[in-house]
């Protein structure tokens, strides 16, 4: 069930973020989490405060300056099920 809601997370920001974006997202397993990331151009940036607000679905986030641009990126963590 926890991955469910997990699933339904990932699919819900990686939609959301191809709206704004005009094209896919990369979707990237990671130990832990599930990273998000998109390159920002000038589309995304038009949606900005939309864009923030996927953002912060994830447990953390941020940009990223790479050699060609900048990588808005989330991440949600794994459910494993069991809660304390």
């Amino acid at each position: 069930m926890a991955e469910d809601h997990q699933l339904a997370a990932v699919q819900s920001a990686a939609e959301q973020l191809a709206l704004l974006a005009g094209t896919p997202p990369r979707v990237i397993p990671e130990p832990g989490a599930i990273r998000i990331e998109t390159e920002v151009t000038l589309r995304l940036a038009d949606h900005w405060p939309q864009v923030l607000e996927v953002l912060n679905q994830g447990r953390d986030f941020g940009l990223t300056l790479t050699h060609t641009g900048q990588i808005a990126w989330l991440r949600i963590p794994r459910e494993t099920g069991t809660h304390p």
